[in-house]
C-alpha cells in the first residue's frame, strides 16, 4: 500500500550573499500566483538543509500548476520538492526531486516517522487574479 501525500514542501536554497534578492524576487512571483504557505527566510542552515533556504507548504492539488511553473521560473536556484507522507526521512532523500544542484541532506537530522496532524499547510498568500 502506497502512504497518502497529505501536502508537499519545495525547498528554495539560495545564497544570502549572492542571490537573495533573486529568491526574493521567485518568493514574491509564488505569492502572487499560487495559494501556498510561505515559511520564513533561513540565511543560516536549518535541519537538514545545508544552504539557506526558505519553505513553500502546498497542497496535494496545487503541485500540477505549481511545480512546473517551478521548474520554468527558479531562475538558476536550486530547489528540493519532497512529499509529506509522515516518514519524513523517507520524504526527503528516497521520495524527492531536484531541480538544480543535488544536495546531500543531513539524515541524521530526519526522524523516521512524525504525525502529519500538525503540518502547516494553511495557506498565507492571497494571489492575484493577474498574478
Amino acid at each position: 500500500m502506497l502512504p497518502a501525500i497529505h501536502s508537499f514542501h519545495a525547498h528554495i536554497y539560495y545564497d544570502p550573499a549572492s542571490n537573495r534578492a533573486t529568491a526574493a524576487a521567485v518568493r514574491e512571483a509564488i505569492a502572487a500566483r499560487f495559494l501556498v504557505r510561505l515559511g520564513r527566510w533561513h540565511d543560516l542552515p536549518v535541519g537538514p538543509h545545508p544552504r539557506a533556504m526558505f519553505q513553500v507548504a502546498f497542497r496535494p492539488d496545487v503541485f500540477a500548476a505549481f511545480v512546473p511553473w517551478l521548474m520554468l521560473n527558479r531562475a538558476g536556484l536550486t530547489v528540493l520538492v519532497h512529499p509529506n507522507t509522515g516518514r519524513p526521512r523517507d520524504d526527503h532523500l528516497v521520495r524527492a526531486l531536484w531541480m538544480g544542484e543535488l544536495l546531500a541532506l543531513e539524515a541524521a537530522t530526519l526522524p523516521e516517522t512524525e504525525s502529519t496532524d500538525v503540518m502547516e499547510t494553511e495557506p498565507n498568500t492571497a494571489p492575484r487574479p493577474d498574478g
